[in-house]
């Protein structure tokens, strides 16, 4: 079953179904040509739609799920953080990791569990 979706709506959130418009948040409204068309002709200046981005940002995302705020300092509260460098080269990562006194090696993949197994306490 190679290429399924993995998801699957139905009822009202089902592609076709004929109130999904009225439950899902669309785009931005469109602007009617005539409108705009009319403003022009009327000597006024038509200032752009600033749509909103499609996309929520990966601090907002870790906030959203984690409650993780990467946006403001932990130890006071009050100061904004700002992202400074994004390292990805292992031997980099390895070196900060073990100046902090932290274990550099990722721990082990664990088995998955079963269908109906309970996790452990």
């Amino acid at each position: 079953m190679a290429r399924l979706h993995l998801i699957r709506f139905h009822g009202v959130l089902a592609p076709n179904a004929k109130l999904r418009a009225l439950v899902v948040p669309q785009g931005p409204p469109a602007q009617e040509k005539s409108a705009t068309e009319a403003a022009a002709a009327a000597g006024c200046e038509v200032e752009p739609v600033l749509a909103r981005p499609n996309r929520i940002g990966w601090a907002r995302l870790l906030k959203r799920v984690f409650d993780i705020d990467m946006q403001r300092c932990p130890n006071c509260g009050a100061g904004e953080l700002k992202i400074i460098a994004a390292i990805l080269e292992w031997p980099v990562i390895e070196k900060i990791l073990t100046h902090l006194g932290l274990d550099p090696q990722p721990p082990l993949k664990g088995r998955a569990r079963e269908a109906g197994q309970d996790l452990p306490a």
